[in-house]
């Protein structure tokens, strides 16, 4: 069996606002199911060989080629046959309404097709990436398509980027209260329109925050076990931890640790692209 491939590159700094993070594989591995975690971007996935198999928990389905996945809150479920090759970026809120000309909202719990959004600019997308030969040229091609996609987007209103803003630099940590006093809204109103722009209501936003906090502190080895885990990243204590971490996962956190974590950690070594 080849090896697998894990190999990143760094958005231009044009684009940094709009994606969060471009990374390329090629996996080879038993046939199985992979769960697409919660976090705080968009996910864009360009397969360059077999269709991506998605199942929300909703109960949404999709089979595509080019996947937009929004921001959700409960564990995807993405089938494969044990081949798996493209590349994946994560998009901020507004890189969804300056790429893909929609809120993030409009995206939230479900896939779509990126040739439902983009129509036949993704296909070609598709086709130059296929015929690409190595992650270097694959990568230079999709900044450049991305760059020229790239539009003035109407963004959302400066209090809902703002509450956007402290949300995120804070994992989560903010009182939404002092976060309505911050924009100068009642709670109800920041609620939803921050719901209507971004998907998640602004209490979920941050509990999806301090688990992706947390499972980046288990991923790069900087946790003091479980209890202090829960307590450096701001849970009320470990039942709280684990009640979300089985929620976001679908599986405890020791078992995420023993089977998922290993996986993990060994593609977040990612090689530049070449």
């Amino acid at each position: 069996m080849a090896p697998s491939q894990y190999v990143q590159a760094a958005p231009p700094p044009r684009l940094r606002a709009l994606i969060s993070d471009i990374s390329g594989y090629r996996v080879h591995s038993a046939p199985g199911v992979h769960h697409g975690l919660p976090s705080a971007s968009l996910t864009v996935i360009i397969t360059l060989a077999e269709t991506v198999d998605v199942t929300f928990d909703t109960g949404h389905r999709v089979s595509c080629t080019t996947l937009v996945g929004g921001l959700h809150s409960k564990p995807a479920q993405i089938e494969h046959s044990g081949y798996q090759h493209g590349i994946q970026l994560g998009l901020t809120p507004l890189g969804a309404r300056a790429l893909l000309g929609v809120p993030a909202g409009e995206l939230a719990d479900t896939g779509t097709h990126l040739e439902d959004l983009l129509g036949p600019a993704a296909t070609e997308l598709t086709e130059r990436l296929r015929s690409a030969g190595t992650w270097s040229q694959r990568f230079e091609l999709l900044c450049d398509a991305l760059h020229r996609l790239a539009a003035p987007a109407h963004p959302p209103s400066p209090e809902l980027a703002w509450a956007w803003r402290r949300m995120t630099e804070t994992d989560g940590h903010i009182p939404i209260a002092d976060l309505a006093g911050e924009v100068g809204w009642s709670r109800q109103h920041l609620g939803a329109r921050f719901r209507r722009e971004f998907g998640p209501s602004p209490k979920l936003l941050g509990r999806v925050l301090r688990f992706q906090a947390a499972r980046r502190r288990l991923i790069a080895g900087r946790s003091n076990g479980l209890a202090g885990l829960a307590a450096d990243c701001g849970y009320t204590d470990q039942a709280h931890f684990n009640r979300d971490w089985r929620e976001f996962t679908g599986t405890t956190p020791s078992r995420w640790i023993a089977e998922e974590l290993p996986f993990v950690q060994g593609a977040q070594h990612l090689g530049t692209a070449s």
